[in-house]
């Protein structure tokens, strides 16, 4: 890195986060991946980790008011994975301020979500040492406002499998169940084609996937549709 690199680094961490850091050593070390030395940011993405999920789970708690916990969880789930963060990292210039070892820079560690997500978890780490969990949570908070517009109503995350037992349950009908159809492919491609059974129903339909789950997946999605559709989008 230019003697000066780092300072060009700091403007640009300052202006997006909104926040003059005290103690720009922070941001340096949330910034190095551990193939880049030992002041890393592995305990920094450790502490970020935890304000983070803190702050969504407040975020979604006065956004959502009549939302169940189960409802808020797969929510804040949606929020911090990896993909999610990877993805919020990349739109606010992370992989133009990451420090990285040779090695990982030969690679295009830069683009890699995992060192994304960790940098971007670290930066929010940084943040709470320096200035505490209200500037922080606010960060948060403004970051992740549109990913809330795009989740609108918190029943859709419901994955197809849970989606279609509570539908059975809601009207006292047993669960489903699953039969495995045919499995081909070698180990490592493997091809599944499940079938999903309302026996009290008298109703089935088929799903394939990349593993037994998702195909299962696909057939309570395929099946679950059908039902809501022939009881006029009930349930």
């Amino acid at each position: 890195m230019r003697p000066n690199g780092f300072a060009a680094i700091l403007s640009q961490v300052e202006s997006v986060l909104g926040h003059r850091f005290t103690q720009p050593a922070l941001v340096r070390q949330a910034l190095t991946h551990r193939s880049a030395g030992e002041q890393h940011n592995e305990r920094l993405e450790f502490l970020g980790d935890a304000v983070l999920g803190c702050a969504v789970a407040s975020l979604l708690y006065r956004r959502f008011p009549d939302a169940s916990e189960g409802d808020l969880s797969r929510a804040r789930a949606r929020l911090v994975r990896q993909e999610t963060l990877a993805a919020l990292a990349e739109r606010l210039g992370v992989p133009d301020w990451l420090i990285l070892g040779e090695g990982e820079r030969r690679g295009a560690g830069h683009r890699r979500p995992s060192i994304l997500s960790d940098a971007l978890e670290a930066l929010i780490g940084a943040l709470f040492l320096d200035a505490g969990f209200t500037t922080a949570a606010a960060c948060v908070e403004a970051w992740f406002a549109p990913e809330l517009d795009r989740i609108g109503d918190l029943t859709t995350l419901k994955d197809p499998k849970t989606a279609l037992q509570e539908w059975l349950q809601a009207r006292h009908l047993p669960p489903p169940r699953y039969d495995l159809i045919e499995a081909k492919g070698p180990a490592h491609a493997q091809h599944f084609r499940v079938r999903v059974v309302s026996e009290a129903l008298n109703a089935t339909a088929e799903g394939e996937g990349a593993s037994r789950r998702r195909a299962e997946q696909a057939a309570a999605s395929v099946l679950l549709a059908g039902l809501r559709q022939a009881n006029e989008g009930g349930g």
